[in-house]
């Protein structure tokens, strides 16, 4: 597996950029530039990256392409689509997004989300944007959320036949999916489950943690790693039994300083897999 973070962290060039993740023991980056972006400034942070032996995991997209707003979502498309010609040039593992949400918030939660219509149009939009780009350097992913499309390992099946391109893969963050007591309960089964069904299409993952309140009714909380109860190390050496170059991105940190505490912790955590 290949650790990294979600973070750019604090720097003033794209060598100091690459060299402070590298010294860090990381081995995998998110690209910190966007698509519209000056092309000089892509290249520079691309050779940067190449040039220390870091794998660009993921192209963010975070835009919701399904906004009511006519005007708001085909801005929201044509971005998705020069994300994903920008991690094509780049070589990078994946471009990423969530599917989008039918509401206010642009990931928020609603039970439109659910319908068949939001199925219908999450696929086509997917198809879209990947017929549009037409890469063939890399892959779009959907990460899947605790209240949108896809929830869960079956429903990323769906999605994939649905959408019937081979430029659509999976992007796994197995602590989003855990939204019941179930599988609160029984993670090591299923993570099992992820692997099983989504493996081959794996590009990418995200790493944190979750905790179960104390509280009624069930609440479950994101948190930074090791505060929660998900098997961290099963996760990653799962995922690192299926490909030694996955990169696995710790997410969600409001600081530096908390990137790097917590980077620490997963390195003591997964020694012998990053």
């Amino acid at each position: 597996m290949r650790l990294g973070t979600s973070s750019p962290l604090s720097h003033s060039s794209a060598e100091e950029w690459a060299k402070k993740h590298k010294e860090l023991g990381c081995r995998a980056v998110n690209f910190p530039v966007n698509s519209d972006e000056p092309q000089d400034r892509i290249d520079e942070y691309k050779n940067a990256a190449n040039k220390h032996g870091l794998t660009i995991a993921e192209v963010g997209i975070w835009r919701n392409a399904l906004a009511s707003n006519e005007a708001e979502r085909k801005i929201n498309l044509d971005y998705c689509v020069e994300q994903l010609r920008l991690a094509d040039y780049l070589g990078a593992r994946c471009a990423v997004n969530v599917a989008g949400a039918f509401g206010k918030r642009w990931d928020g939660h609603y039970k439109a989300n659910f319908t068949d219509e939001a199925w219908k149009k999450t696929a086509a939009m997917i198809r879209e944007i990947i017929d549009r780009a037409n890469v063939k350097n890399t892959y779009f992913t959907i990460e899947p959320m605790p209240w949108m499309i896809p929830t869960g390992p079956n429903e990323y099946l769906k999605l994939l036949e649905m959408v019937d391109r081979d430029r659509f893969a999976v992007h796994l963050d197995g602590i989003n999916m855990i939204n019941s007591a179930e599988r609160y309960f029984a993670c090591e089964e299923f993570i099992d489950e992820c692997i099983e069904k989504l493996g081959k299409y794996i590009r990418s993952c995200h790493i944190k943690d979750v905790h179960l309140k104390e509280e009624y009714t069930f609440q479950l909380a994101e948190c930074a790693p090791g505060e929660g109860e998900f098997p961290l190390r099963y996760y990653a050496g799962k995922l690192n039994e299926l490909d030694k170059d996955m990169p696995i991105i710790l997410e969600h940190l409001d600081t530096d300083e908390e990137y790097l505490e917590y980077l620490g912790f997963l390195k003591e955590e997964l020694e012998g897999l990053y």
